[in-house]
């Protein structure tokens, strides 16, 4: 009876008259109360005559099985598992054993697949069956059960793929091959070693099997194909064996232009991978060039008639589109990340000059698009070989008679701006006038075009430094007008987004401008009208530049009322971005003035809390359509639940969906942005404010440690950034006030965050995320100097791992033992990646006695002398001689640093001398620097080594031209002055030396330089007033000259003071030889007292 009656609620739940619907709703939800429920949900799902209501009766027992399965009584569980296998053989229609498979899915989670045996024997039967049909539902079943609990079925997996080898073989049932192929992927990341040899054997069978599923459903193929990222993702080497088939496979697709743009996206997205993942495999395999020549037709096709390229069309939202044409871009710059640059440019620059010199607009687009791709990794390779030929086309292509040129070249110039510095500010004579040129004419422009002349403008602008100062009036007329009667928002958006880059290099040169430039701003940001969103966005981003660039004392008056806008916006408007600028708006007032920060930490980090802790804009998007009419029944039922042990499996099914489809889940970017800028934010907050913070410590902490495994790495990478600024935080805290309590809760966090950063070094995935970790630890164990290495055996943890990426023995640096890797050659990332990691050898050795790092010390730097080989690139030679340098500055430091490094003087010796004749001049500086600071570290140990070093450096003076070079050269003569002087002959040395005073490019020396000085003057002072005119000229260029810290410029002024009072004949005849204004110059300050 009860059946007849539901079947009636049921019904009229479809209806189309809301009235009816909320009645049957009320009906249904007595229903529910009544245990006979779940029978009379199987009576309709195998008895209807309605297949609409039929579905939705197996809906419903999925949803009661899934959140109340406790409260089934044990005989209606066993009816229920045999009713729903005889409803899925006798049932006729597709949605309903959809259904019916997804109900089986949610039986097998709570009942595992050994306490059901009549579902393991369907399966087999069913999936071996001579009738099509029936392996169809057979594998339909399969794809959802396995689907939804991979890890239960793992006995099963040989089976499985022995039953997989045969149905990829089934050409003719395409659905067959797609649920398969389904069932495939989701059980790939939970095989193991055992079944690895099957599922190479697969992939043949697998590439024909998708070739003909292709030609039967797109739609389908497309959904299959990710069956590629889980086998790349958990384990590339079943793969790397069929590599070029799989890449032959996909160029196919992706050429193919009569397929769908989502099949030929993840064609070329899959290429990408493998190039990520595997290089070396590509590589080797020469898939490069295949790659190449299908890759350059689709990033330089014209757009269909009548149509533009997305990032063309006026109201481009910059979204991603699935778009064939922008992941061929994305291709090639996997390869500039991933590949050797010079095998790279060997083979793509004819295809790239071919597009440069094509008459089709689309081509030359294609070309430039290519050239601004390759500017991020292999940004050393452009600066020393290509800078300025590429300079020149996209100058050229600048004037180019079609727009879609002109934007594309504008791309290129804002990607070179961003990752060539410092070498393309050089060219500003040429590029600033073009640039300015389209700022002119701002109101002619399309807003589209105008958005891409902006965008090169503030990447050229950032970097200019004092360069931009004769550009600078212009410019800011220019933007000011903008702000002022532009109608148009996002024009006002540019300019104070231009306005930032333009702080960022022009500094307190921009505080004439300031006020009005506030004024605006202040103007926007107390609008709350929804159309100002974006423009607000932009006006906190520029106000945090300002704050960190024009001065305390220009802004600390305005500090107090930005906090206040900051947390006026946060309370009136619910916007990820909006909240995100306001985050870098307080770190940044936390660094100008942290006292204004200091009353609102509290509503501060809770927004920032709840900003890590939210998933919003997590979004899952599974099977959830059909359960939607039906959530509300399930509401209440919650209530009167108790504590019998559901709450539990609730627990994690909150965030599970039956189809565990992780292709489900997608997370909008500024959700990302958002915890990625909360963290960067808390971690700067936290060491500034000090003291203040303490209170929010933890909790902060805690937050931040949770997002360490977070999937998306820009917010791993801030997470870790942000967990090392605790740490140092926390022992400033400890030194200020250096209580027991404070320095235990030190050694709590080291204990919890170094462990932390090295698994993370060892395992992440990322370049990038594992770059930042080596920087944040380098930078906590620099703060917290032998604190952090308490620990006992940190030292050698942490020397192990920086060893392991020097070796190349991490995830991140793709260990398939698959290649040999005996070529010197590697991507630019990869080398960087090494040097972050060499950077922890000095700190490593300024942070503990000499004896107890030599050990490990003498591990490490047979691994950096190897770079500095001849055959490697300037770059690695560089890196090498310059951590040599670093690390014998700081043995020179610290306690027993002289023996060790007189002991490790024999073997550096060799690598420094050769540096020194290197004809790289970075590398000749470096390597000046290095011998420096050996006789520094070593002093009289080496005394025997002094004439040859002398010998070298003469000779080097006398031919050198780089300024730098010459600098650092001064400095190592002074550092063996101090160091042993004894063994150098002063009457010659001396006079040479300071002829090349002042210094003229590297004004940190001047420290080394005037110690000397005062050193020499107590030991011999007739040396030093003999050479008093040039010395005393050298003095008034340095004196309040801006980057000469406050010590040098006092040890400068004692030094001329006692010179005065001492020798005062020469010292006025040595002044009144000086031009008028350094000759008042010197008086004023010898004067002074």
């Amino acid at each position: 009876m009860m059946s007849e009656e539901l079947e009636r609620i049921l019904a009229r739940l479809t209806e189309p008259d809301n009235a009816v619907i909320q009645q049957a709703t009320a009906e249904l939800k007595q229903a529910f109360k009544d245990p006979a429920i779940i029978p009379a949900l199987c009576a309709v799902m195998t008895g209807s005559q309605n297949p609409q209501l039929r579905q939705s009766a197996a809906v419903m027992l999925r949803m009661r099985v899934r959140k109340h399965w406790k409260k089934v009584i044990p005989d209606h569980r066993e009816s229920l598992k045999a009713v729903v296998l005889q409803a899925l053989q006798q049932e006729t229609e597709h949605t309903v054993r959809h259904s019916l498979a997804q109900l089986s899915a949610v039986l097998v989670k709570h009942e595992t697949p050994d306490r059901w045996p009549a579902l393991l024997t369907l399966l087999n039967q069913s999936t071996k069956s001579n009738n099509p049909q029936d392996r169809q539902v057979g594998l339909l079943l399969l794809s959802k059960v396995v689907g939804s609990n991979p890890e239960p079925f793992k006995p099963h997996y040989k089976q499985l793929l022995q039953l997989f080898g045969t149905v990829l073989q089934d050409l003719n049932n395409p659905t067959a091959l797609y649920y398969c192929i389904l069932t495939l992927t989701s059980i790939t990341p939970y095989t193991g070693t055992e079944e690895m040899n099957l599922m190479r054997s697969l992939i043949p069978k697998l590439l024909v099997a998708l070739k003909h599923l292709i030609q039967a459903d797109q739609e389908k193929a497309s959904e299959a194909m990710e069956v590629f990222d889980e086998l790349m993702e958990s384990e590339v080497s079943i793969i790397v064996p069929h590599i070029a088939e799989i890449v032959q496979f996909c160029l196919e697709i992706s050429a193919d232009v009569s397929l769908s743009d989502s099949l030929r996206v993840k064609a070329l997205s899959c290429i990408a991978v493998l190039i990520r993942l595997k290089n070396k495999a590509v590589l080797k395999h020469k898939l490069l060039q295949p790659i190449l020549k299908v890759v350059f037709p689709i990033l330089s096709a014209a757009p269909p008639p009548g149509e533009e390229d997305p990032e063309d069309e006026e109201n481009d939202t910059g979204g991603d589109s699935e778009n064939p044409k922008h992941f061929a871009v994305q291709v090639i710059d996997t390869m500039a990340l991933h590949m050797p640059p010079e095998k790279l440019f060997n083979q793509l620059l004819p295809f790239t000059q071919a597009c440069l010199s094509s008459e089709n607009p689309y081509e030359r687009k294609g070309g430039l698009m290519c050239m601004a791709v390759l500017a991020e990794g292999c940004a050393d390779h452009i600066r020393t070989k290509m800078l300025s030929s590429m300079l020149q086309t996209v100058c050229r292509s600048l004037s180019d008679n079609n727009e879609v040129v002109r934007s594309a070249a504008l791309f290129a110039l804002g990607q070179f701006s961003e990752h060539l510095q410092p070498d393309v500010s050089k060219f500003h004579a040429e590029l600033m006038p073009l640039l300015h040129g389209y700022l002119s004419a701002v109101n002619q422009t399309k807003i589209g075009h105008m958005t891409k002349a902006f965008y090169a403008l503030e990447n050229f602008l950032e970097n200019l430094g004092q360069e931009i100062e004769p550009y600078l009036p212009t410019l800011m007329e220019t933007m000011l007008s903008a702000l002022n009667n532009a109608e148009n928002f996002k024009l006002k958006e540019l300019a104070v987004s231009a306005i930032g880059a333009i702080a960022n290099a022009a500094k307190e040169m921009l505080v004439p401008y300031f006020p009005p430039i506030i004024e605006s701003l202040k103007g926007f940001l107390t609008d709350t009208r929804e159309e100002m969103r974006a423009l607000q966005t932009q006006a906190l981003d520029t106000l945090s530049v300002l704050a960190r660039t024009v001065g305390k004392d220009v802004f600390s008056p305005l500090a107090a009322e930005c906090v206040q806008l900051g947390l006026n916006l946060t309370d009136a408007v619910d916007d990820p971005d909006l909240r995100r600028c306001t985050y870098s708006l307080f770190s940044a007032v936390s660094d100008v003035s942290p006292d204004c920060l200091t009353p609102h930490l509290t509503s501060i980090t809770t927004v920032m809390l709840l900003s890590l802790r939210s998933t919003e804009g997590v979004t899952v998007s599974a099977h959830l359509e059909e359960d939607k009419q039906f959530v509300l029944l399930d509401d209440d039922d919650a209530d009167d639940e108790g504590e019998d042990g559901d709450a539990i499996l609730d627990e994690e099914e909150e965030t599970e969906i039956d189809d565990s489809d992780v292709s489900g889940f997608s997370v909008e970017n500024s959700y990302i942005d958002e915890k990625e800028d909360a963290c960067d934010a808390l971690g700067e907050i936290a060491f500034n404010t000090g003291v203040a913070f303490q209170p929010f410590l933890e909790s902060s902490f805690q937050q931040v440690y949770e997002l360490r495994d977070f999937p998306h790495e820009d917010v791993r990478r801030a997470a870790f950034g942000a967990m090392g600024q605790f740490c140092r935080a926390q022992h400033k805290v400890w030194k200020e006030n250096p209580t027991e309590a404070n320095h235990q809760a030190l050694h709590k966090l080291l204990q919890v965050v170094l462990p932390c950063f090295l698994e993370a070094v060892r395992q992440d995935r990322e370049r990038q995320v594992v770059m930042a970790v080596l920087e944040s630890m380098n930078a906590v164990i620099k703060s917290c100097q032998g604190e952090a290495l308490q620990a006992p055996g940190t030292l050698a943890e942490i020397s192990n791992a920086i060893k392991d990426v020097l070796k190349k023995k991490t995830v991140c640096q793709d260990v398939g033992g698959d290649e040999a890797d005996d070529d010197e050659q590697q991507a630019e990332y990869d080398a960087m990646l090494q040097e972050f990691a060499g950077e922890g050898i000095p700190v490593l050795a300024s942070a503990v006695p000499a004896e107890t790092f030599y050990p490990h010390l003498n591990d490490l730097l047979p691994l950096i002398m190897s770079k500095a080989k001849s055959s490697c690139t300037e770059a690695d030679r560089s890196f090498s001689v310059g951590t040599i340098g670093e690390t014998l500055h700081s043995l020179a430091g610290v306690t027993g640093g002289r023996a060790v490094a007189g002991r490790l003087s024999n073997r550096l010796l060799p690598v420094l001398v050769a540096g020194v004749r290197d004809s790289d001049a970075e590398v000749r500086n470096n390597s000046v620097y290095a011998l420096g600071s050996l006789a520094q570290a070593a002093g009289p140990i080496i005394s025997s080594d002094y004439p040859m070093m002398l010998s070298l450096f003469s000779n080097l003076l006398s031919k050198e031209s780089d300024l730098r070079v010459i600098d650092n050269l001064c400095a190592a003569l002074c550092r063996m002055i101090m160091s042993h002087v004894e063994g150098v002959p002063l009457e010659q040395v001396f006079p040479a030396l300071v002829a090349r005073l002042p210094l003229k490019e590297d004004m940190e020396e001047n420290k080394t330089i005037y110690s000397c000085l005062t050193f020499l003057y107590s030991h011999s002072p007739v040396l030093v007033v003999s050479q008093l005119r040039p010395i005393i000229s050298a003095a008034a260029h340095l004196l309040g000259m801006k980057d000469v810290d406050n010590e040098t410029q006092n040890s400068l002024l004692m030094l001329l003071r006692a010179l005065a009072q001492q020798h005062t004949q020469e010292f006025e005849n040595a002044v009144m030889s000086l031009p008028d204004e350094q000759k008042n110059k010197i008086t004023m300050a010898v004067t002074q007292s």
